[in-house]
């Protein structure tokens, strides 16, 4: 079962005392879950499914991250309006990092709304969404039999899909010579999903040695992955939420 708002909101809580080092991250990430949670419910209840709609909550996000985001993003002149939402809802808009941001949490709910209105079926294994074509945020990993199977998560709506392990999402590279993996000994549930041809990276969490893990929670508090990936040459797939 998909982790609920909630699942996310409580888990961001319980990582950020295990891991003092990401807690202004963790607990800025709760808070912002903690926004959109009334969003999607909304729309849930109400059935609606016009984008035009989100704007009305700029204002409540943006005065959110002036009171607990990073300066970057409480610094920002960004301004959101119905048609920018709706193009960077299909793609066709030019953001800068902060307006990224700003369209990023607002356009999460109403996608993942959307998402959640049917069942999606997938004849292929395709390396973007199957739904929203948005590109994954994180693998996860669960046991299946003598071996296992590994899934990625979309980084926009929250649609999870099968994929093939020993392959790279981003350029399609088999050799797993290739594909180096990276665990780092004290957190032996996550791991570096690296490729040498592309030079890209994607984060996956290992449930058959965390489950209690909630991957695209714990992907935020296991920053130091990313430091250490991006030190090493690789550029990650996709930035989560955050934008890291």
């Amino acid at each position: 079962m998909k982790p609920s708002l909630d699942d996310r909101i409580a888990r961001a809580g319980e990582l950020a005392r295990i891991y003092p080092g990401a807690s202004n991250l963790l607990n800025f990430y709760g808070e912002l879950t903690e926004f959109q949670k009334p969003i999607f419910e909304t729309l849930r209840s109400e059935g609606n499914t016009d984008i035009h709609a989100l704007a009305c909550y700029f204002p409540g996000l943006i005065a959110l991250v002036r009171r607990s985001g990073p300066k970057p993003l409480a610094d920002s002149s960004a301004k959101l309006t119905e048609e920018l939402l709706a193009e960077h809802w299909q793609g066709r808009a030019e953001y800068d990092p902060a307006d990224r941001f700003f369209a990023r949490v607002l356009l999460q709910p109403y996608a993942e709304y959307l998402a959640s209105r049917g069942d999606i079926h997938v004849d292929s294994t395709p390396a973007t969404c199957p739904f929203c074509n948005a590109r994954p945020v994180v693998g996860v990993l669960r046991g299946e039999g003598d071996g296992g199977k590994r899934s990625l998560l979309c980084s926009m709506c929250s649609t999870e899909w099968l994929y093939r392990r020993v392959v790279c999402p981003s350029c399609g590279e088999e050799n797993k010579d290739k594909l180096p993996i990276y665990i780092a000994a004290e957190l032996d549930y996550m791991r570096v999903d690296a490729c040498d041809s592309c030079q890209t990276y994607l984060k996956s969490v290992d449930l058959t040695k965390n489950g209690h893990a909630v991957p695209v929670v714990d992907e935020i508090a296991t920053v130091a992955l990313n430091i250490w990936a991006e030190e090493h040459g690789y550029s990650k797939l996709e930035p989560n939420l955050l934008g890291m």
